[in-house]
């Protein structure tokens, strides 16, 4: 109803010359051949706080994009898109390489330091990403999504290989007469296992008396309190520091972990925090400590095509799980991968960005229907006119899956896009022709169509509705589309289609604009204005 009484607010008068305005600025570009539109490319700086909350304040644009995070974070693993990582050369080994060089050459001075406590010289190391590499699980075979079934067996399987350049730090450390003791997340009823995988990785002298994994029910070591009735990891691990350190005799010189909370809570002298951008296990400092140096980054850069994986350091990767947890806060998720459907960040943004461009575009809209022009409107489906959250979060948890995804448009549950039924509405209204233009296939296109008009949208019709052919039978490639290589990109399938729409064959429309969530919607040129909706949960370049 806003948009409606801001649209009708607009005097006839405004209206010519605002849709003037825009034809003669935009109507070379519009009607050139491969012509298009600057700055349509993903954001590359971002500002991201590690409890989500920048989900409720930067929007969407300025959320880093998981698709872009998993291809960065694979460039720093040397992942080739296999999901196992490079064990010779990457960008994650040359930086474990250098900064366990520059911890090796500070050893003989901090065992001197420390020896001089009267104690007995220690180093701490946590286990997985610390000793040893979990990539290939957690990407390989987990996909980011945890599974602490897979978990343990691989963990009794003892399949995870050393953390690369820390068998000769511990190795080296041992021979300078520290004590190494490995303090871990992992249980009671693992430890065996994880002994012998870090002993069959190459590390030395761990045994039951210096490995110590969370306590089975019921078997709390009674030098450690908790202030609830689940410790948390910095309670546990501080607390199992302070006990080597006040009751066992030990000065513990050096704590190494892959996660902060492995290193908050004091009793080390020093700590080293190992990068590490596939997970993120917070935890609560210990009650009346402060430790705010000793958390994530908050500003990233990373670019779109994932090469920022070979310059920006493990530290310098938008964390995996805090995207995630941004993202559900943009959404209004609370937890269980659905979208709040009343209210959220990403509802008012999608209200702001509607109320700001629809007043010029119904404008032009009007104009040339008045004028004879044939005006039309081009809107790409998944996140445009239809909102897959739900489906690409709770039922796929960002791993797409075309079959899961093909069954979600054959039964049509999709939701409408927040806005998108009243702005259809608004520029038919003005007299622009509806036009579909999707990635989905001619096998989804009547599904496609039934969806949208379930959920409100009338005036998508089969002959303006373009969907991808599948090379099967009559669905094939288009005479109005030339490819570069056998397989068409999504920019020339959809900027040819909108070259073909503004022929004669196509209809002899006027795109007066094309909307879109991803920037390969937009990409091309053929409409007068492009409208970006955010969506940070995937990305087709």
């Amino acid at each position: 109803m806003i948009l409606r009484r801001r649209l009708a607010a607009v005097s006839a008068t405004v209206a010519v010359a605002l849709a003037v305005t825009v034809v003669s600025a935009s109507a070379a570009q519009a009607y050139s051949p491969g012509g298009g539109h600057p700055g349509l490319a993903p954001r590359t700086h971002f500002t991201m706080a590690a409890d989500g909350s920048s989900g409720a304040s930067q929007g969407g644009e300025g959320i880093p994009n998981i698709d872009i995070v998993k291809k960065t974070i694979a460039t720093y693993y040397g992942d080739p898109g296999t999901g196992i990582a490079n064990k010779t050369t990457s960008p994650y080994i040359s930086e474990m390489n250098r900064i366990v060089a520059g911890l090796k050459a500070q050893l003989p001075r901090l065992y001197k330091e420390s020896k001089r406590s009267g104690k007995t010289p220690a180093i701490v190391l946590d286990t997985d990403d610390t000793m040893l590499m979990t990539y290939d699980y957690e990407v390989g075979q987990m996909h980011f999504v945890f599974d602490p079934n897979l978990n343990n067996q691989d963990i009794l399987a003892k399949v995870f290989p050393a953390t690369p350049a820390m068998v000769s730090f511990e190795n080296y450390a041992r021979q300078l007469g520290f004590a190494v003791i490995g303090i871990t997340g992992r249980s009671a009823a693992q430890k065996t296992a994880s002994i012998e995988n870090v002993t069959e990785a190459g590390y030395t002298g761990f045994t039951a008396d210096n490995y110590y994994t969370k306590w089975a029910t019921g078997a709390q070591p009674s030098y450690i309190t908790c202030a609830t009735a689940s410790c948390t990891t910095v309670e546990y691990k501080a607390l199992t520091r302070k006990h080597l350190e006040k009751d066992l005799g030990y000065d513990i010189a050096l704590n190494v972990g892959d996660q902060w909370s492995d290193l908050q809570g004091g009793y080390a002298d020093r700590i080293q925090k190992l990068p590490n951008p596939t997970y993120y296990l917070p935890s609560a400092d210990l009650p009346g400590v402060k430790e705010p140096r000793l958390t994530p980054r908050t500003h990233f850069e990373m670019k779109a095509d994932g090469s920022s994986g070979l310059t920006q350091g493990g530290e310098g990767i938008p964390n995996i799980d805090v995207v995630k947890k941004t993202i559900a806060t943009y959404y209004g998720d609370t937890g269980a991968g659905t979208s709040n459907k009343t209210q959220s960040p990403y509802i008012s943004e999608m209200t702001s960005l509607l109320k700001k461009r629809l007043p010029a575009i119904a404008a032009e809209c009007y104009v040339l229907k008045r004028a004879h022009k044939k005006p039309a409107v081009v809107m790409d489906a998944d996140d445009t006119n239809l909102w897959t959250y739900d489906m690409e979060v709770a039922d796929m948890h960002f791993v797409f899956n075309p079959a899961e995804q093909d069954v979600w448009v054959q039964d049509e549950r999709f939701p409408a896009t927040p806005g998108m039924v009243s702005a259809a509405q608004v520029v038919q209204r003005a007299g622009c022709t509806l036009v579909g233009l999707t990635g989905r296939n001619d096998n989804q296109k009547a599904a496609t169509l039934g969806n949208l008009a379930k959920v409100g949208f009338t005036g998508f019709t089969p002959e303006n509705y373009y969907t991808k052919w599948t090379g099967t039978g009559a669905s094939q490639q288009p005479s109005y589309i030339t490819c570069a290589t056998a397989k068409c990109t999504t920019i020339e399938y959809k900027s040819q289609t909108r070259a073909h729409v503004e022929t004669p064959s196509g209809g002899g429309f006027h795109i007066v604009a094309n909307f879109g969530d991803q920037f390969s919607d937009l990409i091309g040129g053929h409409a007068d204005q492009v409208v970006k909706l955010p969506n940070p949960t995937y990305y087709l370049p």
